[in-house]
Parts: C-alpha cells; structure tokens; sequence
C-alpha cells in the first residue's frame, strides 16, 4: 500500500505539472465543473445550503433549478474557506480544483489497491494502482480541475466493492447501502449498477438462504442513509418527484423494499417459493410506487421531461451520454478493454478458487458485467466498469508478466509484450489505425477538426466584460457557464436540462430570422450577444438552419441593432451590444 501511495505522489505531480498552465488560467475543458465552481462560490458567498438553483441563468424566468448535490460541493467549499485566509479568495480557489481531484484519486487510488492487498499481497496492489494510472477514462474523471461529481462516483462503486470484501455479512451490508445511498445523493446514475449489486445479493439469498444477512443490511442501509443523506443535503421545501434526483418517491421504495426483506428474513427458514414471492413483492412494489407518483420517470430516465426540440438539437450532441458504438473506436476500446480483461480474469480464479471465494469472484464478474452493459448504453458511466476492473486486470497483467519471462525466444517475448501493451492500451492501435484511414468526409466538405470548449477563450476577455453594464447575456451553451465565472453578468441558458425551456428559447432564436431574434432578447431585456464562430455548437446550428441568426453572425452578417464591443480576436469570443429601439 505504501507503494500505491508513492505512485499517487507521483502521478500528482505529472498531473499538476501537465495542466499547469490550464490550472494557473482557470481554463477548464468541461461548462460543468465551470458550474460546479460557481455553485460553490454561491454557497460561500451566503446562499442557501438546501438551495441549489442558479440565479443568473434564465434570470427573468426566476432562475434555473439544479439536480446537483451538496455533498461534492462540500470538500471544495471546506478548502477554500480554509485556504482563503491564507491566500486570499482566487488562490484559495486554483488550490482547491486541484487539491479535492487529487484526493479523490488517492480514495479511488487506496480502495482498488486494497481490494487487490487484501486478496494477493503488496505487487498487485501496487499494480492495480499503476492500471489506474493507466486507464485514460478513469484517470480524466481525477484530474485537476475536474471537479463535477464523477470522481465520487469512483469512490462510491470500489467502497461497495471492498464491503463484498467483509468478513461480517452485516458490516459488509452496511458498507454496500452506505456507499449507494452516498452515491445516488450524488447522481442518480448509480441506480442502475445499485439494482445490479442487489440482484447479485438476492442471488446468493436464493442459493444459501442463511446469506439473507448481506441484502437485508445492505437495504436497510441504503433506505436510512439515504433518508439521512436527503434531510442533511436536500430539507425538504422541496418534495417533488424527480426523476433526475433521489427524492421522496425514492426513500419510499428504498423503504418499502426494507420492509419487505426484513420481514422476510424473520422466520427461521423461509421456502424458495415464498423468497422468490417476497422478491416480486418488494421491486414490484417500488415500481409501482415510482410509475405511481412520477410517471414519467419510465421513458426517458433523469431527461424525461426535456422539451423535445431540446433533446433533439442538445441532448442527442452530449456524446458522453450517448451508446458505446456511437464513440469514436479509439474511446470505445478504453472503456471495453479493462472490465473484459478482468471478466476473464475472474472466470479464471473461480476454477481455481474455494467454494467461499468462488462466490466473491464470481458476484465480481457479475458486478463488472452489469456495469460494462451500462456503459454500452451511456458511454460516460463507462469510468465505473474500468475502476472496479483494475485490480482483477493487475493480477491477470501479473500472470502475463511471468509467462513472458519464463518464454526463451525473443521474438515471441516481444510479441506478447506487444500484445499485453495493445491490451492495456487499445487506443494507441486504434488511433495507428484510424490515422491510416482516409479521412472521412464531413457535411459541407468541411475539414473534420476537433473544436472544444477551451478554444474560445472567455477568461482572456473578462476585463472586457466587468467593464460593460451588468445585464443578461445571450450565449452559446457551451460557453455561458464560462461568462457567468469571469463576470457578474447572467445568462439566457447553460446546457443543463432543468433549464430545459430557456434552452428552447435560446435554440429557437440561434436557428430563427434575425427578426425573431430582436424580439425574443428585446422581449427578456438582455443586454448582449455573445458567440465562438468557431465552436461546434456555431456549427450544429448552421448545419440546421444556414440562415438563422447564429450561423449568419458567425459569418458576419451582423444586424444593425447589434453594436459590436472591442475584444482581442485573439481569444475567438466575439460580444455584440444589444441597441435600444
């Protein structure tokens, strides 16, 4: 273990050293850990604990409402107000994006290596970390200045694992419940590998009905602290059916589902049939209650109630979200390569194994199967499967390493060499590949040249802006959380769903006649225009509308009620002046 610290020490200081000069320019690749420092900044600044809104986006609709929880905004509020007084408030806060991802690398980075110390010894946890180091899709979630929630997702899933790992079913339920409980505070999308764990435990109740013990703690536990972890985070002004949040629907069936196994588990002995009929009745009365109370949760998950042009122009363009087939085939190795790895690598230690550690490897590889079928269907939950995969890909790289060397003949030596490399890092033969390739043609003819959010540098013109009126400004999705960081002006809509109707609006008027565009900002009073000609989301709106009021600002066509601001050209912003009638 000591070992797997060293080389988190390590990879730290190559982190902080690569995105230096990203950290020293508050320049971050995601609009939502933009956003998730600006919520906590709201927090310090005197707002609410139990109110999570946002009031400079949609400002004259009341403000937009957020499914973010309290919980990861906590360790970075606690180091910027210890720091601050130290180092003032802006240092305070660069110190803090940097510091909370890396601590939770070093969670992610001691539970994955303690799973493997504690079921072969001290290479392969050291292994399992360097695997981590490794893994492009878990180790972007840990970086500086990723600051969303992902990375405590990672803790949560390998904290669940290592209660598998517990001598005492009791403890062991506690641990699973705690860390889903902890988890689904913090995203819903835990849900899905939760129902997996429980199914897995109900699986071992059906074959030894004295294993009860591990489902039964495990639901009592998450119904109490999740129950625990809404009034400390949530309160509870607000007790609507969300389907993008735990809310009270949720602690019901969580509730329900304890009750019934917990009476289930009272008589002595109980019947396979009668088990199985106490299964049917716990979930089938928690998805009663959940199409009850919020029918809407059924089709569509957490984005259910996104208004449809939304979900079509934005949403289906959120590529994380999308299938695995959809990605890129260098991106699509990286979250496939591990967890298949460590699903043969656990069928290998079932033949091998005792009866009692047969049954832990194999509700393992059911774990890691069930979370690589989740990430087929929304890539970004792909981080899960790769992190729970590490110490089982340690131990099989282990097994690979000491077959090469026994090999006598250096050819084969270094084909297997490459072959385990290629196995480990399947991107780099797909990107060999693909680079090979003819490149593929775009719509227009367009060169296909990756565009990102970093290319439009706003931080660059934030004395511009706090020079200029505070007032609402009408910008792109992908950078409004920016404008709100740099300045105290606020903004029509961020690519968030909750502000699912001011996106609506914000779309119509970037694909509607320039017209329609005066009337709809005159009409909310905003003051400005703001654009990246460059940027992706300019082109998806071009590719929709060539003539609508975006794509003909991208292409200077500026209509005379727009009076341009000076900015360097520089940064690729470009901020008009919305003129009175």
């Amino acid at each position: 273990m000591k070992r797997a610290g060293l080389v988190w020490a390590l990879v730290s200081a190559f982190l902080i050293a690569i995105n230096w000069n990203t950290i020293a320019s508050l320049h971050f690749s995601d609009p939502d850990d933009i956003l998730r420092l600006i919520q906590v900044r709201d927090l310090l600044g005197g707002q609410n604990w139990f109110d999570v809104s946002q009031a400079r986006i949609d400002a004259p609709g009341g403000g937009t409402a957020m499914h973010w929880s309290r919980l990861v905004d906590l360790p970075l509020a606690l180091v910027i107000l210890v720091l601050t007084p130290l180092m003032g408030s802006a240092m305070a806060e660069t110190a803090a994006i940097v510091i909370v991802p890396l601590i939770t690398l070093a969670c992610v980075m001691v539970l994955a290596s303690r799973i493997a110390w504690r079921l072969w010894g001290d290479e392969e946890a050291t292994l399992t970390a360097l695997v981590i180091v490794i893994s492009i899709p878990v180790l972007f979630q840990l970086s500086p200045m990723r600051i969303d929630h992902h990375g405590w997702q990672l803790v949560c899933a390998l904290a669940a694992v290592n209660g598998l790992l517990s001598r005492s079913a009791v403890r062991a339920g506690w641990i699973i419940g705690a860390s889903f409980a902890a988890w689904l505070s913090i995203s819903i999308e835990g849900l899905p590998l939760a129902a997996i764990t429980f199914a897995v435990l109900a699986f071992r109740w059906l074959r030894d009905p004295k294993a009860h013990v591990w489902l039964v703690s495990a639901i009592q536990s998450l119904a109490l602290v999740s129950a625990a972890l809404f009034a400390v985070t949530r309160g509870f002004s607000d007790l609507a059916a969300y389907c993008d949040a735990i809310s009270p629907v949720h602690l019901t069936m969580f509730g329900w589902g304890a009750l019934c196994l917990t009476l289930l588990a009272q008589p002595a002995r109980v019947p396979l049939g009668l088990r199985l009929a106490g299964f049917a009745l716990a979930g089938g009365g928690a998805l009663a209650m959940m199409l009850s109370a919020a029918p809407q949760c059924a089709s569509g998950g957490g984005f259910a109630q996104v208004d449809p042009l939304v979900a079509d122009i934005w949403l289906s363009n959120v590529l994380e979200g999308r299938p695995l087939w959809e990605q890129v085939l260098a991106i699509a190795l990286q979250y496939l390569a591990a967890p298949l790895i460590a699903i043969y690598a656990s069928l290998q230690l079932m033949a091998r194994s005792h009866e009692g550690l047969r049954e832990f490897w194999r509700d393992y590889a059911l774990i890691i199967a069930g979370a690589l079928a989740i990430s087929v269907f929304v890539a970004r939950t792909g981080a899960a499967a790769c992190v729970l995969a590490s110490p089982l890909v340690a131990w099989q790289l282990r097994r690979w390493m000491k077959t090469i060397r026994m090999m006598e003949s250096p050819l084969p030596r270094m084909a297997a060499m490459v072959g385990v490399a290629c196995a480990l890092l399947p991107a780099v033969p797909a990107v060999l590949l693909t680079s090979a390739m003819p490149v593929r043609a775009s719509v227009g003819g367009a060169a296909d040249v990756p565009l990102r959010v970093a290319d439009c540098r706003v931080q660059d013109a934030a004395v511009t802006l706090n020079e200029l009126p505070q007032g609402e400004i009408y910008a792109l999705l992908d950078i409004a959380p920016e404008l709100l960081l740099v300045s105290d002006h606020s903004v029509v809509a961020t690519g968030h769903h909750r502000g699912h109707k001011a996106m609506k609006v914000l779309i119509e008027t970037a694909i509607g006649t320039t017209d329609n565009a005066r009337e709809t900002l005159r009409r909310r009073g905003s003051s400005y225009v703001a654009i990246c000609p460059a940027l992706y989301e300019t082109r998806t709106y071009e590719s929709i509308a060539p003539e609508g009021f975006v794509p003909q600002l991208a292409n200077g066509n500026v209509p005379e009620w727009l009076e341009p601001v000076p900015v360097s050209d520089a940064n690729g912003l470009k901020i008009w002046r919305v003129t009175p009638e």
